[in-house]
């Protein structure tokens, strides 16, 4: 449904701030990046003063630039590396960092790209990793000892809960005094980083995070365009039951093929079904929850789901090996994020040169203009313990800045990909190829600390990189502003866990085992207990900018 959403979109220029409110202005990641200058540093209505002046820093022109925001493109790697930060900036004391990992578990003990970041950053880093899905479960621990908290806790941006405020304080370091306006600029490549993201880690009016930029569109359908190939078949999708039809034209259960996983983070994004709240005619906030948008694609999954094309394992909520039954064929729909798309493609290729998943172009549920909402301004935010040690404080910054060193400096290609020679080799046509032991040590640990804007540079998969960036420009060019994006509201205990009866409902309406009379009763429950009061206290911070 189009009527209440303005056509907003991002232009160049206001990439760095996506138009906090604009006036007037209109998902969730899979578990799985113009004339700038002037930075949009006053975009928001209420006070920034505390948010980091922008100053773009672009050492490389991409093959694939940036479309309204989407992810530039690198075919080759420069001949000449930038190096920015010659000198180690520790002391070779111990920094403790908790990072979420989604793979197994490795044992860092004599790992070389580790023992390369901690002489590069001159901090002998002890990592606490623990497995993504259960990361959240983790953090509460830790946080309900503060004198046991790590110096550094990245925390990936689902698992920042909406009274997250009362906790942060006292525990964490206010960075604004360090960052806030143009003390940014004593670190270029925090500086770099666009200022929505900025806003996304402040609470208060108080910058307490460091980023890891997202990307403004990152979920795709994708489909097994190999076995398409073969089949014959070129999907042209412009609504959802067209991808239903699909879906059940791909079925075959007598040789274990089945049309689609589970399509339910999909089905939120081209419904157009808000993260958080929508403007309805007159101004006023309306809950996801409370939005026809909702319902239409919760009816939608159900349609899918009763059309017997969705494979039984997802059916019975099997995520896990969501990928597993894409990969191996079993299932030729999917949804994911589209940093999955790289990781199965080093998974496949290496056996089956032939794999391809392709991105499907974006269309809308209801056949209508194919417009989406743009994706939280950061995927993970990370979080420095609180200490009087100034010096400490501006070293961890340092390391920060180096974190986010941007594609073409020699900082970039060490945590991207390790050391030369060792982690990887470079061939004459410019490609990087990782050896053994980079496939088996390079993890993304000190990437989740904090990471520049995103960029595609796979340059040993250059048709992937075409693919993954003109689908991005694309999908991006119709990318619309939720209101409120990318600001953190405190939200009174009693009302922060509103919205948990409809995390039932999602996966139960379309299994059949509730109904949408259902969410209309749950949706009556959520405004008399509490959901008019949270209404007001967004709607209060939406008019005032006070945030």
């Amino acid at each position: 449904m189009r009527q209440n959403q303005p056509r907003k979109t991002l232009s160049p220029s206001r990439r760095s701030f996506f138009g906090l409110l604009g006036a007037g202005a209109g998902a969730a990641a899979l578990t799985s990046c113009g004339d700038s200058s002037s930075g949009d540093s006053s975009a928001a209505s209420g006070s920034s003063e505390y948010l980091p002046t922008y100053k773009e820093l672009e050492i490389v022109e991409p093959d694939y630039p940036a479309v309204n925001g989407s992810t530039p493109g690198f075919l080759t790697i420069p001949a000449e590396l930038q190096e920015t930060y010659p000198d180690p900036i520790g002391d070779g004391s111990e920094a403790t960092a908790m990072v979420p990992l989604w793979s197994a578990i490795p044992d860092l003990s004599g790992n070389s790209y580790i023992d390369a970041l901690r002489a590069k950053t001159g901090y002998d880093f002890a990592f606490q990793m623990t497995e993504g899905s259960s990361y959240g479960d983790k953090l509460a621990t830790v946080l309900a000892s503060p004198d046991n908290v790590p110096d550094w806790v990245a925390m990936p941006a689902w698992n920042i809960r909406s009274n997250f405020h009362q906790a942060i304080e006292g525990v964490f370091q206010d960075l604004s005094p360090y960052l806030g306006g143009d003390a940014v600029l004593d670190y270029p490549h925090l500086a770099n980083l666009p200022t929505s993201s900025w806003q996304f880690s402040s609470f208060g009016q108080k910058l307490y995070g460091l980023p890891k930029p997202g990307g403004v569109v990152t979920n795709a359908l994708f489909t097994r365009g190999d076995l398409l190939d073969e089949m014959g078949i070129t999907p042209e999708i412009t609504d959802g039951q067209e991808l239903i039809d699909l879906a059940v034209e791909l079925t075959d259960a007598k040789t274990n093929r089945w049309g689609a996983n589970d399509l339910g983070v999909l089905a939120y994004l081209i419904f157009h079904v808000p993260e958080k709240w929508k403007l309805d005619d007159s101004g006023e906030l309306i809950n996801r929850v409370e939005t026809e948008e909702f319902k239409q694609a919760l009816d939608w999954l159900k349609k899918l789901f009763d059309s017997g094309a969705v494979h039984p394992d997802a059916v019975a909520g099997n995520v896990a090996a969501a990928k597993q039954r894409f990969e191996s064929g079993n299932v030729l729909l999917t949804v994911d994020g589209l940093g999955g798309w790289a990781e199965a493609y080093n998974r496949q290729r290496p056996s089956n040169p032939e794999y391809r998943q392709d991105a499907v172009k974006w269309f809308s549920g209801d056949g209508g203009d194919p417009w989406v909402y743009v994706n939280r301004p950061a995927e993970m935010v990370t979080f420095i313990k609180r200490t009087d040690d100034e010096e400490k404080i501006k070293n961890f910054l340092r390391v920060a800045d180096l974190l986010a060193s941007p594609f073409g400096t020699t900082e970039y290609q060490l945590i991207e990909r390790g050391v030369e020679g060792e982690h990887f080799t470079l061939a004459d046509s410019g490609e990087e190829m990782p050896t053994e032991l980079g496939q088996s040590e390079v993890i993304t640990t000190f990437r989740s600390l904090c990471a520049p804007p995103q960029t595609n540079a796979i340059v040993s998969m250059p048709d992937y990189v075409e693919a993954f960036c003109t689908w991005q420009a694309d999908a991006a060019k119709n990318a619309v502003e939720p209101p409120l994006h990318g600001v953190q509201i405190a939200e009174p205990p009693q009302l922060a866990q509103l919205s948990q009866p409809f995390s039932d409902l999602q996966a139960d309406v379309p299994r059949g085992r509730q109904s949408l009379a259902d969410v209309d009763a749950a949706v009556e429950e959520w405004r008399k207990n509490g959901g008019e009061e949270l209404r007001a206290l967004y709607q209060e911070a939406l008019d005032s900018g006070n945030y």
